[in-house]
């Protein structure tokens, strides 16, 4: 498949009368996007507001981030199965409000939702300070179960996502990256020489609100399979958990995912980039058995000389992690692990729930129990009165003055286990 990404820089978000683009300024109806939220009855009411970066403005609780995108070229249209009917995306041409995003928050569902700070020592720690976010504040109406107002936001950011997509259509991109991913034999004769390369892309479905979904399909339901890389790039791919904020991969990390980009940016030089091979993190052992054994399998029938296998989550899932790396290695298949740590708040404790000794490449986006102190700001999107029970606070984190003393782990995209982060380590 090949893949045009028209890129517009967005410098900068303002409310109009009608939603557009000109100039580098996205123009942003408050009042198209609140008739488009407010057509589902699970929604009370919706406020729409704006963050810009170095402002003293806090998003919480944070749900997800969603860029916004729209298919000028090809099959399909942006988020198959959810949005756009089930068609193959991944090919043609796509536009990207580049530098522009929708973030969704409100009344928190599962306790494990984030913190984005645009300025100060917080902002350092998420890539989503630097973006011109549109925030959507839900309130859900009384007596919603928490599973149905998560698929009531989780649409809500996508559908306006979508819609404020659509000003890029006719716009002409700032720049345009091309990406290619050729049919398997084609491109074993194309670089016959150079190493067989491919990702392993866990995916978060461990249910109870920690849900992914490929092509409309919850993940947790699917066995291993295999997609080109551009599809993840056309939104194939979408968050609906709410894993802990720090290395959750949000709707935006899954459009823009590194591994990918990078892996882009050696192929046909240092390696060829084969494909993706995605896999789920299940609860229960049998599945996990099974997804692993799956994973191993594929890597080996595409005659794979080295993997990368990225993680989302903690604790259980590093069973997940663990599992598919040994049995990857175990087929002959070199295998590099992206992870982060709970090493505890000084650092010294075991840092994933297991381990092996195939697992010996690992790269770790950081340790999630470090201790930060958050500034109050001078505008809150959102609410704060769930702080002290959000995964990474503690009694007493919220204090008097408004600035908040946690974990790292209630930032949003604080330790992502994509490499989406500036945080890692080195090991002596």
């Amino acid at each position: 498949m090949r893949l045009e990404l028209g890129k517009i820089n967005i410098t900068d978000v303002q409310f109009g009368d009608t939603t557009k683009v000109e100039n580098g300024t996205l123009y942003v109806s408050k009042e198209e996007i609140i008739n488009l939220v407010m057509e589902d009855d699970h929604i009370k009411s919706v406020q729409v507001e704006i963050a810009k970066p170095g402002e003293e403005t806090r998003i919480t609780p944070v749900k997800d981030v969603i860029e916004p995108r729209v298919k000028v070229e090809g099959s399909g249209g942006i988020f198959p199965g959810v949005i756009n009917k089930v068609t193959t995306v991944g090919s043609g041409r796509t536009h990207v409000l580049k530098g522009a995003a929708v973030v969704t928050c409100g009344k928190i569902v599962g306790f494990q939702e984030g913190i984005i700070d645009m300025s100060g020592p917080g902002a350092e720690y998420t890539p989503f300070s630097k973006l011109n976010n549109i925030c959507l504040v839900i309130e859900p109406v009384e007596g919603l179960k928490q599973h149905e107002y998560e698929a009531a936001v989780r649409m809500a950011g996508l559908k306006a996502a979508a819609f404020i997509g659509k000003a890029g259509k006719d716009v002409t991109p700032d720049e345009v990256e091309v990406y290619e991913t050729k049919p398997l034999f084609e491109s074993i004769a194309e670089y016959p020489e150079l190493p067989k390369v491919g990702y392993v892309y866990m995916l978060q479905t461990q249910g109870l609100l920690h849900d992914t979904y490929v092509y409309g399909v919850d993940a947790k339901k699917i066995v291993p399979t295999i997609l080109y890389p551009t599809e993840v790039m056309d939104g194939a791919i979408l968050s609906g958990n709410c894993v802990s904020a720090c290395d959750k991969n949000t709707t935006y990390h899954h459009q823009n995912n590194p591994i990918i980009h990078d892996l882009y940016e050696r192929h046909g030089k240092d390696f060829n980039f084969v494909g993706v091979i995605i896999t789920n993190e299940n609860v229960y052992l049998a599945d996990k058995e099974r997804s692993s054994n799956w994973t191993a399998k594929l890597c080996k029938y595409l005659g794979l000389d080295g993997v990368i296998v990225s993680q989302e989550g903690f604790g259980n899932p590093d069973t997940d992690l663990i599992m598919n790396c040994k049995k990857i290695e175990a087929e002959g298949v070199k295998t590099v692990i992206v992870t982060d740590e709970y090493a505890g708040r000084d650092g010294a404790s075991q840092s994933l729930a297991d381990a092996d000794a195939s697992a010996d490449a690992v790269v770790t986006g950081g340790n999630a129990n470090e201790v930060i102190v958050l500034p109050p700001m001078k505008k809150v999107i959102g609410m704060l009165d769930y702080v002290d029970k959000i995964a990474g606070g503690f009694d007493g984190s919220l204090r008097p003055d408004g600035s908040i003393e946690a974990e790292i782990q209630v930032i949003t995209g604080a330790t992502n286990e994509l490499g989406f982060n500036k945080m890692s380590a080195t090991g002596f």
